[in-house]
């Protein structure tokens, strides 16, 4: 495994980092990691190899989320410039977090990882996007395994409704459901289920966050 600086982006779809809860310690993820956008908001304790590099800072670690996709570049080889080419678990990391374990001219840096537990401040947060007949959600801010596996949405007036993956954090249903109250029911990758019933209120509109007072542990 290896990693090296990133830049700000989001192919998970948080936007701006701070608002959806994720600081500046996060990671773009390779391939291999970031699972079509199944492991946004991971978290991983990333710590240098100090045994393969000079180029550590030992007795460091660092926490970091995944909020972003790092591509395969098919023109370089997956040794030499294509770090985040299949199968290669690569960490494209922010400058900050990064140097936190490593000196920043090394550019790349042979690392251990294991994913973790995520620890955030306050409750899921759920935006609405999307117009008349397409709800598309993005979810921020999930602590415990920080990440879904299955979601559905109720409206006022309709039964649960199972919602897809649409892309990265962002889960979308094909149903009019605009003027009505909205509940949502998580389960995490983790295993736990959650519903938050009545977190968006009737009057919502595209373009709204709504924070809620609940939190995964796993």
């Amino acid at each position: 495994m290896c990693l090296h600086v990133q830049y700000p982006g989001g192919a998970c779809g948080y936007e701006n980092l701070y608002v959806a809860g994720y600081g500046i310690n996060n990671v773009a993820l390779s391939t291999a990691l970031f699972n079509d956008g199944a492991s946004c908001g991971q978290c991983y304790v990333i710590i240098c190899d100090t045994s393969k590099s000079d180029m550590c800072k030992p007795g460091t670690s660092i926490t970091v989320s995944a909020t972003n996709f790092c591509p395969p570049n098919w023109d370089l080889p997956s040794d030499n410039g294509g770090w985040c080419n299949p199968p290669r678990h690569h960490f494209d990391m922010s400058q900050p977090a990064w140097e936190n374990i490593g000196i920043y001219r090394a550019g790349i840096i042979p690392v251990f990882y294991q994913q973790v537990k995520c620890w955030r401040q306050g409750g899921v947060r759920f935006t609405i996007n999307g117009f008349n007949y397409f709800e598309l959600v993005l979810v921020a801010n999930i602590g415990g395994s920080g990440s879904i596996k299955s979601m559905s949405v109720k409206g006022t007036n309709t039964a649960w409704i199972p919602m897809s993956r649409n892309w990265g954090a962002n889960w979308h249903c094909l149903s009019g459901l605009v003027g009505q109250a909205l509940s949502f029911a998580i389960t995490s990758t983790g295993g736990q289920y959650l519903v938050f019933e009545d977190v968006v209120p009737a009057w919502w509109q595209f373009g709204q966050t709504f924070s809620t007072w609940r939190q995964f542990d796993y």
